[in-house]
């Protein structure tokens, strides 16, 4: 009779309501509450999510696709590697543009033009934005 199923809840409670102010919806379960509470503390601890993260989670939110074209910042050093009709070109990122077969370029657009022959999204091209999962 009368036996709490988890004596653990009542603590767990006390800690949620000290960390966030107010009680927890009454469906949550003990170990998720746990979690939540330890992952609070980690975020308090460390900084929690970069703002990336924080602004594809709430694009999600909104029923927005969780992942949006962005500019991706190439580093001097960066190596690059497409195959395209048999022939595998590797592109050097080097400061102010790219090397590829030992002449510079400004963009990725006007060489995978040159690899191709027509007109490029270049990191598109080099598979820098493309959906995951998918070949250019």
């Amino acid at each position: 009779m009368g036996r709490d199923p988890n004596p653990e809840r009542p603590v767990t409670l006390k800690q949620w309501e000290a960390v966030f102010g107010s009680p927890p919806p009454p469906y949550l379960s003990v170990r998720f509450m746990q979690k939540a509470l330890a992952y609070e503390t980690q975020c308090k601890a460390l900084g929690g999510m970069p703002a990336v993260t924080r602004r594809a989670l709430k694009r999600i939110s909104k029923g927005e696709p969780a992942c949006s074209a962005r500019a991706i910042r190439l580093q001097p050093g960066a190596h690059l590697v497409r195959e395209w009709n048999g022939r595998v070109y590797q592109v050097h990122v080097v400061d102010g543009g790219f090397e590829l077969d030992g002449k510079m370029w400004k963009s990725l657009s006007a060489i995978a033009k040159h690899i191709t022959g027509v007109t490029w999204s270049g990191p598109r091209f080099f598979g820098l934005n493309s959906p995951a999962g998918r070949r250019t």
